[in-house]
């Protein structure tokens, strides 16, 4: 399965990659197909990317007629097909066991785990759930070798990655840089220097403030799916906070508790103290809430609800309280 839902908030990189390197995405997710012995792909493509659907089944039915997909690949005993299946405008549907329930004509909702989708995933089947990066990135290596692969980037984080760069900066875009490099060296390159603090991850990231933009992106510092948002001196952080919070409300799925009840919680929190009302003693238990998310709820994304919240009220506890 292609994880093509890409509703992370400040992430836009997967709609460049279905446009302009469909062909190299359909040849990742063969090579897939073929490593874990599987006749059947799937790319489950985010609803508001319905634009895009006739151009990926006419990629896909080009490498049909090529023999690239369908019966016996090449002359070779290898039975391969992929469809595209329509999301519904679900951010929880980004997370992949949730993502097959809805495959399966369920509610969007993530399941409990173990079983994990490599055991017991899509209809029952054993299934690999991975982005569009990452297959074309394994197309990538198949041609170009694992050495080449891991020239770039840092002992811990090999390779390169895309960086959907918006905010307040000269240059937005999608960038490709390699692992390691410092949330400074990022704002050089796309012109955002003199920031307050840089987002890494998206509404479910890291905010960065700049004391500490010499820190790395990459899995062993600051990991990232691509998002990376910039905020000028003049942004209130506590408004970007209530700003993610309104998202998560939204995109909850209900199903746990933690997650249902804590982020109105913690937005109501924060409206609170945008109009003055906070005090320490409510800041530590908006915070003391925030990190019982953070353990308890089913799915990383009431998990990670909470996590720009935290990071603004630890980096800019004066600009917070002193209102």
């Amino acid at each position: 399965v292609c994880n093509a839902d890409e509703g992370e908030p400040g992430t836009f990189k997967d709609r460049l990659l279905l446009t302009e390197y469909i062909d190299t995405l359909l040849e990742g997710m063969t090579i897939g197909g073929y490593a874990i012995g599987s006749n059947t792909g799937v790319i489950y493509l985010r609803a508001e990317y319905t634009f895009m659907k006739a151009a990926v089944e006419a990629a896909i039915a080009k490498r049909r007629a090529e023999n690239l997909l369908g019966d016996k690949i090449l002359g070779k005993d290898f039975n391969f097909d992929i469809h595209v299946h329509m999301g519904a405008g679900a951010y929880v549907c980004g997370e992949e066991t949730a993502l097959i329930e809805s495959l399966e004509g369920k509610r969007g909702e993530p399941r409990n785990r173990p079983p994990f989708p490599v055991d017991t995933g899509l209809n029952g089947h054993s299934t690999i759930v991975n982005n569009v990066e990452t297959f074309i990135d394994a197309a990538l290596i198949i041609d170009r070798g694992a050495a080449w692969w891991k020239q770039y980037g840092t002992e811990k984080s090999s390779g390169t990655k895309l960086f959907s760069v918006s905010g307040d900066c000269f240059k937005p875009g999608i960038y490709e840089f390699a692992w390691g490099i410092t949330v400074e060296e990022l704002l050089k390159q796309v012109g955002g220097e003199g920031a307050k603090a840089v987002q890494v991850g998206g509404a479910s990231g890291t905010c960065v403030p700049a004391k500490d933009f010499g820190r790395k992106i990459c899995f062993e510092d600051v990991a990232t799916g691509g998002s990376v948002m910039v905020f000028a001196e003049d942004r209130d952080m506590l408004e970007v906070a209530e700003n993610f919070l309104e998202f998560f409300v939204e995109e909850s799925c209900g199903k746990c508790v933690p997650c249902r009840k804590g982020c109105p919680t913690l937005l109501r929190g924060v409206e609170e103290l945008l109009d003055g009302k906070g005090s320490v003693a409510y800041l530590n238990k908006l915070k003391s809430l925030a990190e019982t998310m953070q353990c308890s709820c089913v799915c990383g994304l009431g998990q990670a609800a909470p996590n720009a919240f935290l990071s603004i009220i630890e980096n800019f506890s004066d600009e917070v309280l002193g209102r």
